[in-house]
């Protein structure tokens, strides 16, 4: 017989054996896109060890493109965090009063991320657009820059969306 576990308050932080809340969209794309940067990642580090261990040389494009994707990775992350609710918050302030104002403290945290998220969404999609029409190209390897810049706007707005949904979610709640 499983035992259900309770299902955390509005300024609760859910510990690691509590289950994910029901999200229009799913969490495995975030989980999954962790799992496919993160074997890139040990799949291309691994690959400039082997050749710098048998060819004293190494791929010029690695390092470049690690930083990418470390940057990739930790958007990812900030979207699976929000959607779980497990973002940063200052506890001392955000777990103290009414069930009430946990409720609406919450909403407001979620309300901000969406705020920040969709601006950074503008801003770095002007910036994308500026690496686009000055034909800006990679320092290490000279490929166009906005291979690398585009993820920043895309990954805001899927963050953004996510803090979204936490706000709507939280003033579901009674």
């Amino acid at each position: 017989m499983s035992k259900e576990l309770p299902t955390p308050l509005p300024g609760e932080i859910p510990g690691i054996d509590t289950p994910d809340e029901q999200t229009r969209v799913p969490l495995a794309i975030e989980d999954w896109l962790t799992v496919i940067v993160m074997a890139t990642l040990a799949l291309i580090t691994f690959a400039n060890v082997l050749v710098r261990y048998f060819t004293s040389q190494s791929f010029a494009w690695t390092e470049e493109f690690s930083v990418f994707l470390m940057i990739v990775l930790a958007l990812v992350a900030g979207s699976a965090a929000v959607a779980r609710n497990r973002q940063i918050r200052i506890e001392y302030l955000a777990d103290r009063g009414s069930p009430a104002r946990q409720r609406a403290l919450a909403r407001f945290g979620a309300l901000m991320m969406f705020v920040l998220f969709a601006i950074m969404a503008v801003l770095s999609a002007r910036v994308v657009m500026d690496d686009i029409r000055f034909g800006e190209t990679s320092p290490g390897i000279g490929v166009p820059q906005w291979w690398y810049t585009i993820w920043l706007p895309v990954m805001s707005i899927a963050i953004a969306g996510r803090a979204l949904g936490l706000f709507i979610r939280r003033g579901r709640r009674p």
